[in-house]
């Protein structure tokens, strides 16, 4: 079968074009800090320092809160806070870019990184970190995905967090059935199907196959192959053999022992239809705790970190991994740093993740007391910082990423879901795009 391919574009006209779209975005005022580019200054380390929330409504209250203490503990610092939705942050900024009024501290995260860092926007920080309390007390992994997703030369931005991949199951149906917990990927295949009585309308488990689909299968691929990562050389391994055979079981599980309904859910519909309570398994991150608390109660169902392969080890895909980034052109670098410093210190970090609902980037903060009242997180957080997981980066940094991951291959992965493509054909596809990303990403780095 012969599909089409979509063809990369180069890094530069990647940015250019995004920049330019944004311009066409509400800009914010300018607070005097410049524009992408700038090399702005260090500063006194006092006065006035601006912050912009890229999850502006949602973490407002728990920034705030985090602010009012910075304050507090440095009382001639004023951080105006900024907050914006995330849907329009990445336009923001390149709006501020081009145009000045750039923030001296924003959010960075992995899945923006590289567009900021490539418009000359954004302050390297592996120096400041190397000086700072914080060295040898952040999650390794955490930084290691920030890093990667910049591009790999520097660090952009200070991790705050992860919102880990999480299985839940159903430990009341279970345990009705006599089955193991879903630890390894032989007892999840096993506990889908004996889960499974499609005339009831009871299924083992539910299948992501709209919008975000891709991530999740990925992860179900590396978990089971076992194949440690996204590149070999300048090839994907993407399409390699063993991730091949462990898509082609993992999308047969597809009305198999799934509603149909999963061809098209997006990660609300399919929360949301596991939470109507006939179905085992679900495959999501740790945001979704709080909802299937009230769905359930806490004590008929668990969340736990992604099932082991053949090998006893774990692996799984790099997830969202939010953080704190400088911009170049802050005039006041240094009273931006000790509020990034601060924002990240053990005490602050904790704060803002329990009320997130994240595995803290702090690895002190990940021990603290509220973790252990919320097992997903503090299992995921065990699983980051105890060397049972090995993380798969994403490559976050090729420009074409997102419409790689996202419209090019959403649709084409419901076609394996229906049996029109084959497995080998759509990673096929797949890896064809992202090593001409790869190359003409690494072409225009020179």
């Amino acid at each position: 079968m012969k599909i089409s391919i979509h063809r990369s574009r180069r890094a530069a006209t990647a940015v250019a074009l995004g920049a330019a779209l944004a311009l066409t975005a509400t800009a914010c005022g300018d607070d005097g800090s410049g524009a992408g580019g700038d090399k702005g200054a260090d500063g006194s380390g006092k006065g006035k320092i601006v912050f912009w929330d890229n999850n502006g409504g949602v973490r407002t209250d728990i920034w705030k809160q985090v602010i009012a203490d910075f304050e507090k503990a440095n009382p001639d610092i004023d951080v105006e806070y900024v907050g914006i939705a995330s849907t329009e942050y990445q336009s923001k900024v390149d709006t501020a870019i081009q145009g000045g009024g750039l923030p001296d501290v924003g959010g960075i995260t992995a899945s923006m990184a590289a567009a900021i860092a490539a418009q000359d926007a954004l302050e390297p920080l592996d120096d400041r970190l190397a000086k700072s309390s914080l060295k040898g007390e952040l999650n390794t992994s955490m930084v290691e995905s920030l890093k990667s997703a910049g591009g790999g030369e520097a660090l952009y931005s200070i991790p705050t967090s992860a919102n880990n991949g999480v299985l839940y199951y159903r430990t009341d149906l279970f345990k009705a059935a006599g089955l193991a917990e879903p630890t390894t990927w032989d007892a999840f295949y096993t506990a889908a199907e004996k889960l499974t009585n499609s005339g009831k309308n009871q299924f083992g488990y539910t299948i992501r196959g709209g919008a975000g689909s891709i991530a999740q299968a990925l992860d179900a691929m590396y978990g089971q192959s076992g194949i440690t990562s996204f590149w070999n050389g300048d090839k994907t391994t993407v399409n390699d053999p063993k991730n091949v055979a462990a898509l082609e079981k993992y999308a047969a599980l597809y009305k198999k022992v799934t509603p149909a309904a999963d061809l098209n859910n997006d990660f609300t519909k399919m929360v949301a239809q596991w939470d109507s309570g006939t179905i085992g398994m679900l495959n999501h991150n740790l945001g979704s705790y709080q909802d299937h608390v009230k769905a359930f109660g806490a004590g008929k169902f668990r969340g736990i970190p992604q099932p082991v392969g053949a090998s006893g080890k774990r692996v799984q895909v790099s997830n969202p991994v939010d953080g704190i980034g400088m911009f170049k052109s802050s005039k006041n670098k240094d009273a931006a740093w000790k509020f990034i410093e601060f924002a990240t210190s053990q005490a602050e970090n904790s704060k803002f993740n329990e009320s997130a609902g994240q595995v803290p980037s702090n690895t002190k903060a990940a021990k603290d007391a509220w973790i252990d009242k919320a097992e997903p997180t503090k299992l995921a957080a065990q699983a980051l910082s105890d060397g049972s997981t090995t993380i798969v980066q994403l490559p976050y940094y090729l420009p074409d990423w997102g419409t790689i991951s996202k419209s090019d291959n959403e649709p084409n992965f419901q076609k394996v879901l229906l049996g029109k493509l084959t497995a080998k054909e759509f990673l096929d596809t797949f890896a064809e795009q992202l090593n001409t990303a790869q190359a003409e990403w690494k072409e225009q780095k020179g």
